[in-house]
């Protein structure tokens, strides 16, 4: 696997069976959890890093515009709408992961503009807007 296809594949949990973008942002819930218990600045540092690091691998990675198995977008979107979790509990992490896959699956007004946006910019930025809506009403739930 090239370092490319181990980076937009969410370090290969994009290949797991059905519902890639579900195990995607799960395996980012569990490691955004990590993070937010080691500093305050590690999530959005993270998130950062994701996009940074998506729009380098998608691209290099083949495939079709948005293959299914491309979940370094789900990473940086669930990891943007976790930010305004300071200490999280049970609760807090399954709202937040609820409401980042309903968002990103249901595409509302601009998340679906952005995602039929071509290349790395549009797989990317539909998570990226849906990641910070589902932040500000994480925010405005247990801010």
């Amino acid at each position: 696997m090239t370092p490319a296809r181990l980076v937009a594949s969410g370090l290969g949990s994009g290949f797991l069976p059905r519902a890639p973008g579900t195990w995607g942002s799960l395996a980012a819930l569990a490691a955004g959890a990590l993070l937010l218990a080691c500093s305050p600045w590690a999530l959005p540092l993270g998130v950062a890093a994701a996009t940074v690091a998506g729009l380098w691998a998608i691209p290099r990675a083949g495939g079709e515009a948005d293959p299914g198995w491309v979940v370094i977008d789900e990473v940086a979107g669930m990891w943007l709408t976790m930010t305004p979790l300071q200490h999280p509990r049970p609760l807090e992490l399954a709202a937040a992961f609820v409401l980042f896959r309903a968002l990103d699956i249901a595409k509302p007004g601009p998340i679906g503009w952005v995602d039929r946006q071509k290349g790395a910019v549009g797989v990317m930025g539909d998570d990226l807007v849906a990641g910070a809506a589902g932040a500000v009403i994480v925010w405005a739930l247990f801010g």
